[in-house]
Protein backbone atom coordinates (compact mmCIF):
# COMPACT_ATOMS: atom_id res chain seq x y z
CA UNK A 1 0.00 0.00 0.00
CA UNK A 2 0.59 3.91 -0.98
CA UNK A 3 1.17 5.62 2.07
CA UNK A 4 -0.51 8.94 2.16
CA UNK A 5 1.37 12.26 4.21
CA UNK A 6 -0.94 13.90 5.76
CA UNK A 7 -0.77 17.77 6.42
CA UNK A 8 -2.55 20.20 8.82
CA UNK A 9 -5.02 22.28 7.18
CA UNK A 10 -5.60 25.77 8.79
CA UNK A 11 -8.44 27.27 9.04
CA UNK A 12 -8.96 30.69 8.08
CA UNK A 13 -10.09 33.29 10.72
CA UNK A 14 -11.85 36.58 9.88
CA UNK A 15 -10.17 39.62 9.34
CA UNK A 16 -11.24 41.55 12.22
CA UNK A 17 -9.81 38.91 14.31
CA UNK A 18 -6.35 38.71 12.73
CA UNK A 19 -5.45 42.34 12.41
CA UNK A 20 -5.24 44.64 15.98
CA UNK A 21 -7.37 47.32 15.74
CA UNK A 22 -4.86 49.66 15.27
CA UNK A 23 -3.40 48.31 12.20
CA UNK A 24 -6.79 48.55 10.23
CA UNK A 25 -7.34 52.52 10.96
CA UNK A 26 -3.90 53.01 9.70
CA UNK A 27 -5.12 50.89 6.48
CA UNK A 28 -7.43 53.18 5.09
CA UNK A 29 -5.27 56.30 5.45
CA UNK A 30 -2.31 54.76 3.73
CA UNK A 31 -4.93 54.13 1.00
CA UNK A 32 -5.28 57.55 1.14
CA UNK A 33 -1.97 58.91 1.26
CA UNK A 34 -1.08 56.76 -1.52
CA UNK A 35 -4.07 58.63 -3.78
CA UNK A 36 -3.05 62.12 -2.56
CA UNK A 37 0.67 61.16 -3.67
CA UNK A 38 -0.49 59.69 -7.35
CA UNK A 39 -2.86 62.87 -7.84
CA UNK A 40 -0.13 65.38 -6.93
CA UNK A 41 2.56 65.05 -9.42
CA UNK A 42 -0.95 64.96 -12.09
CA UNK A 43 -1.38 68.35 -10.76
CA UNK A 44 2.26 69.56 -10.83
CA UNK A 45 2.39 69.33 -14.70
CA UNK A 46 1.21 73.01 -16.65
CA UNK A 47 0.66 73.16 -20.01
CA UNK A 48 1.96 76.00 -21.70
CA UNK A 49 -0.38 78.81 -22.14
CA UNK A 50 -1.20 79.33 -25.84
CA UNK A 51 -2.13 83.00 -26.64
CA UNK A 52 -4.76 83.64 -28.60
CA UNK A 53 -5.30 85.89 -31.73
CA UNK A 54 -6.87 89.42 -30.66
CA UNK A 55 -9.94 89.85 -32.49
CA UNK A 56 -10.00 91.82 -35.72
CA UNK A 57 -11.98 95.32 -35.48
CA UNK A 58 -15.03 95.45 -37.06
CA UNK A 59 -16.40 98.60 -37.88
CA UNK A 60 -19.64 99.52 -35.23
CA UNK A 61 -21.31 101.23 -38.24
CA UNK A 62 -20.93 98.79 -41.13
CA UNK A 63 -21.95 96.32 -38.77
CA UNK A 64 -25.24 97.60 -37.70
CA UNK A 65 -26.09 99.24 -41.28
CA UNK A 66 -29.32 98.04 -42.46
CA UNK A 67 -29.17 96.86 -45.90
CA UNK A 68 -31.08 98.98 -48.79
CA UNK A 69 -33.23 96.43 -50.95
CA UNK A 70 -35.48 97.87 -53.56
CA UNK A 71 -39.09 96.45 -53.40
CA UNK A 72 -38.63 94.50 -55.96
CA UNK A 73 -35.66 92.99 -54.70
CA UNK A 74 -37.17 92.00 -51.45
CA UNK A 75 -40.75 90.87 -53.20
CA UNK A 76 -38.39 88.30 -54.81
CA UNK A 77 -36.52 87.38 -51.71
CA UNK A 78 -39.73 86.46 -49.39
CA UNK A 79 -41.20 85.09 -52.94
CA UNK A 80 -38.16 82.38 -53.08
CA UNK A 81 -37.96 81.93 -49.18
CA UNK A 82 -41.72 81.20 -49.29
CA UNK A 83 -41.71 78.97 -52.01
CA UNK A 84 -39.19 76.85 -49.68
CA UNK A 85 -40.91 77.02 -46.74
CA UNK A 86 -43.69 75.22 -48.76
CA UNK A 87 -41.80 72.70 -50.02
CA UNK A 88 -40.35 72.05 -46.48
CA UNK A 89 -44.40 71.42 -45.78
CA UNK A 90 -44.67 69.42 -49.02
CA UNK A 91 -46.88 72.07 -50.65
CA UNK A 92 -49.54 71.10 -48.10
CA UNK A 93 -51.09 74.35 -45.75
CA UNK A 94 -51.92 77.88 -46.84
CA UNK A 95 -50.01 80.19 -49.27
CA UNK A 96 -50.59 83.02 -46.51
CA UNK A 97 -49.00 81.39 -43.33
CA UNK A 98 -46.01 80.53 -45.77
CA UNK A 99 -45.38 84.13 -47.06
CA UNK A 100 -46.02 85.32 -43.87
CA UNK A 101 -43.10 83.21 -42.37
CA UNK A 102 -41.05 84.32 -45.52
CA UNK A 103 -41.44 87.76 -44.82
CA UNK A 104 -40.61 87.49 -40.89
CA UNK A 105 -37.34 85.80 -41.89
CA UNK A 106 -35.92 87.92 -44.92
CA UNK A 107 -37.00 90.78 -42.20
CA UNK A 108 -34.35 89.51 -39.56
CA UNK A 109 -31.96 88.17 -41.78
CA UNK A 110 -31.99 91.73 -43.01
CA UNK A 111 -31.34 93.70 -39.56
Amino acid sequence: MKQVKKTAVKKSVPAAKAAPKAAQKVAPMKKMDEKKASAAPKAAVKKPAVKKAAPKATPKAAAKKPVDLSPEERYRMVEEAAYFIAERHGFNGDTIYFWTLAEAEIRDQMK
